[in-house]
């Protein structure tokens, strides 16, 4: 089968490698039918952490079918259509109960990769894999791309707005507008947020996100980005921020722009020199982490794509066939995708 290696900072290519097979009885053998390029998994296509030749690159989100299951599988069949996400929780341990599955207590081997391939194992899959209603033939291009977003970057951002405590009627600062960023925004609206500000720099990025229901958008930086926040809040700053990038200023930001007794929801996957002061004079709360993600899939999120409530489809602003992966990752690389889709067909 083909996937995705990784061969120097620049370049991804295809490489020829077998099909995984069953290994444990909860395994399942998925046919991937979409699978997309994560920020993450351009650290080291842009040179920014250290990566073995040849290793399998990131790829931790995808939608398939299912072509073969272990012996303790009892809640998918083959054929059946399903999100993957890239947690693989138990769905009985104290932090599943406790809707925390990206925390799961029972595995160690709880993150996905490899997923840019045209097969993946999932593994402890009887409770993390999310069935879709029908097969993917039964839904529009824009749906099946709402449904790839379910397997990360939107019920990571509806995590940050989460454990941000969004409410209904809040002022909501969102710091970051890759794709994460952009569900945050779908995310606060959804649980309620009557002011919605997006922090980016990229007319693209800051068109969708008033799309999806920013009122107000910041493109400055820093200091000044901070100014901004407090002359559009009366100098309150705001009750809840969703910190979506990760890096030292983005984290600085969320927590200068933040009201006293504000919470801050950080999902950005920390790099960099990033530090997390205890902000002990605004009694800002700072909570946030691995998302929950078949937790609110099944919860609310798949739902309200099934409905037509939220779209977060539109993030995907291009797709490439799996041959022409490096291509994928130049795109998102240069800014000319925010994500970028990688079908197998």
């Amino acid at each position: 089968m083909r996937q995705t290696r990784f061969v120097k900072a620049g370049k991804v290519e295809v490489k020829d490698v077998a099909k995984p097979e069953i290994e444990k009885d909860d395994d399942v053998i998925l046919h991937v039918v979409q699978a997309c390029v994560c920020g993450s998994d351009l650290w080291a296509y842009r040179g920014l952490d250290n990566k073995e030749p040849n290793s399998i690159n990131g790829g931790h989100e995808a939608i398939g079918v299912v072509e073969s299951v272990g012996k303790a599988i009892t809640t998918v069949k083959p054929g059946d259509f399903v999100i993957a996400p890239f947690t693989h929780g138990c769905g009985h341990c104290a932090a599943c109960r406790a809707g925390f599955d990206g925390n799961c207590q029972n595995h160690s081997d709880n993150i996905s990769k490899g997923y840019q391939s045209e097969y993946v194992r999932f593994q402890h899959a009887n409770w993390a894999l999310v069935k879709v209603p029908g097969k993917p033939e039964d839904y529009s291009q824009g749906m099946l791309n709402s449904f790839l977003a379910l397997s990360d970057v939107m019920a990571t951002g509806f995590h940050a707005a989460k454990t941000a405590n969004v409410q209904k009627g809040d002022t909501v600062v969102v710091v970051g507008d890759g794709a994460v960023g952009l569900c945050g925004v779908i995310s606060a609206q959804l649980l309620g947020a009557k002011r919605i500000i997006a922090m980016s720099r990229h007319a693209d990025r800051q068109a969708l996100a008033k799309e999806f229901g920013a009122t107000d958008v910041i493109a400055e930086r820093g200091d000044e980005a901070v100014a901004k926040v407090m002359e559009l809040t009366n100098n309150a700053g705001a009750d809840a921020v969703l910190e979506c990038v990760g890096s030292e200023l983005s984290t600085n930001t969320a927590l200068k722009v933040a009201r006293p007794g504000a919470h801050v929801g950080r999902v950005g996957l920390p790099h960099g020199n990033v530090e997390f002061p205890l902000a002990f004079g605004k009694n800002i709360a700072l909570s946030g982490g691995i998302a929950s993600v078949t937790t609110y899939d099944k919860g609310i999120l798949l739902k309200a794509v099934l409905d037509g409530e939220i779209n977060p489809g539109k993030v995907f602003t291009d797709s490439f066939n799996i041959d022409d992966v490096d291509a994928a990752y130049k795109a998102m690389a240069d800014r000319k995708a925010i994500k970028s889709v990688v079908t197998t067909d």
